[in-house]
């Protein structure tokens, strides 16, 4: 299972996870839904309590991931596979440009 903090203008916003099934889930924090109602991260998941669940990546963090020459470049260095989605978006998205930013959670970070 890999995981990251999704992060709004630099607030910690939620969790972005895929599963060991394949699947994908982002929940929202609880602190950010109470004090953040109305700043989403994306306009396609706005705030709420319940996780979004979907079996690919949801297509906001799927347009994070760099695209063309910066992408070669980017599954060279990392050795990276093109089709792994999550393992991109953890390697590639700490400092986005825009207001989002993924930062990669580590087992130990969990315990």
């Amino acid at each position: 299972m890999r995981k990251g903090k999704v992060y709004y203008k630099d607030i910690m916003a939620g969790i972005i996870t895929e599963t060991d099934d394949g699947e994908f889930l982002f929940q929202y924090n609880a602190q950010y839904v109470k004090d953040h109602r109305t700043e989403f991260v994306t306009f396609t998941m706005p705030v709420r309590e319940k996780a979004y669940v979907d079996k690919r990546l949801f297509p906001f963090f799927e347009g994070l991931i760099p695209e063309g020459w910066l992408l070669d470049i980017a599954t060279k260095n990392w050795k990276i596979n093109p089709n792994d989605r999550m393992g991109l978006l953890l390697a590639c998205c700490q400092n986005c440009i825009g207001a989002v930013s993924v930062i990669p959670i580590s087992e130990e970070d969990e315990e």
